[in-house]
């Protein structure tokens, strides 16, 4: 059995004299076997760098969270202007990762339509695979900012439930209060009739200026009621204004769980569609080779009989 010889060194030394033959310098041949071995680093798309970005952006929001959490559930830590300035701060970054999403979106929807030739018929040049994996990170952006709105909305739900539990003890106090004035209202009112009767029987000045000292505090007890009833309407508009703002909130997040759902769906119907498209490609690809095989064989089929008819004839004629 032969040896087998390594040429590998000879290799190397016929490349380089071809290229020093060839104009090469040593240095621009060091640069060129340089490059050969250390690749350079693709360049990262526009669309690529923006939903970076986005990632960026929603990965801060939800450090943010976790970082305020206690601050916006504990009431002694912080007050409600300060809770009210990081609801407000979340508020704006989760819009802004929205529009984000959707500049990203647009973008994609802009590709789709440059890709589209004449009459809507897609392009040789368009490519559909780098497309759905835009749709699909996209889809993944999202997902991953209403992950992190939900946690949100669990905490602004705890704050109103709180707020709630804070208004209903104090509407409980102040009704037995209400009627305890109520009912010392209607003692006043018995003790202005009954020195009222007496006015008419005719009392000394002294029983005037106290009916007039009872009058003025019946004046200020009715304003009084006056003032308790308008502040339980209130509360009670209050509590009615809290509790539709955590049904808001819950249906805020159930609506936007099923736009979620929406979503996987419609990315699930996306992909049976590709899958749907590659079949039929396949089935058409068969078809022309079946119509192929077809012609083909019909043609081999006349020449086997023209043959078949020669040779009958020719023996016919030997014979």
């Amino acid at each position: 059995m032969a040896k087998i010889r390594d040429r590998m060194e000879d290799f190397k030394d016929a490349t380089h004299r071809a290229a020093l033959s060839s104009g090469f310098t040593e240095s621009k041949l060091a640069a060129t076997m340089a490059s050969f071995i250390m690749h350079k680093p693709r360049e990262i798309s526009p669309f690529t760098k923006a939903a970076m970005r986005t990632l960026e952006s929603i990965e801060a929001l939800d450090q943010f969270l976790l970082k305020h959490r206690k601050d916006y559930l504990d009431l002694h830590r912080t007050t409600e202007q300060e809770r009210d300035s990081i609801e407000h701060e979340v508020t704006v970054f989760i819009k802004t990762c929205k529009e984000q999403i959707d500049i990203l979106k647009g973008s994609i929807n802009d590709e789709e339509a440059a890709s589209k030739g004449w009459l809507g018929i897609k392009s040789q040049s368009s490519n559909a695979d780098t497309i759905a994996h835009k749709h699909g990170v996209v889809l993944i952006l999202s997902e991953r900012l209403h992950s992190v709105t939900s946690q949100f909305d669990q905490l602004r739900a705890v704050r109103f439930q709180e707020a709630i539990n804070r208004v209903t003890p104090r509407r409980k106090m102040k009704r037995p209060a209400t009627s305890n004035s109520t009912g010392s209202g209607k003692s006043d009112n018995n003790n202005l009739q009954f020195k009222d009767e007496k006015l008419d029987v005719g009392e000394p000045d002294d029983d005037i200026r106290a009916n007039s000292i009872n009058l003025q505090h019946q004046v200020m007890d009715d304003d009084t009621r006056a003032l308790q009833l308008e502040l339980g309407g209130l509360l009670d508009a209050v509590r009615v204004t809290e509790t539709k703002m955590v049904e808001m909130s819950a249906l805020n997040h159930l609506i936007s769980t099923h736009v979620l759902q929406q979503s996987q769906q419609i990315e699930q119907l996306y992909d049976q569609a590709v899958e749907a498209t590659n079949n039929v490609d396949l089935g058409n690809k068969e078809l022309s080779q079946a119509i192929q095989r077809n012609s083909s064989s019909r043609t081999f089929l006349l020449l086997f009989l023209f043959v078949l008819t020669f040779s009958v004839l020719f023996l016919d004629w030997y014979s």
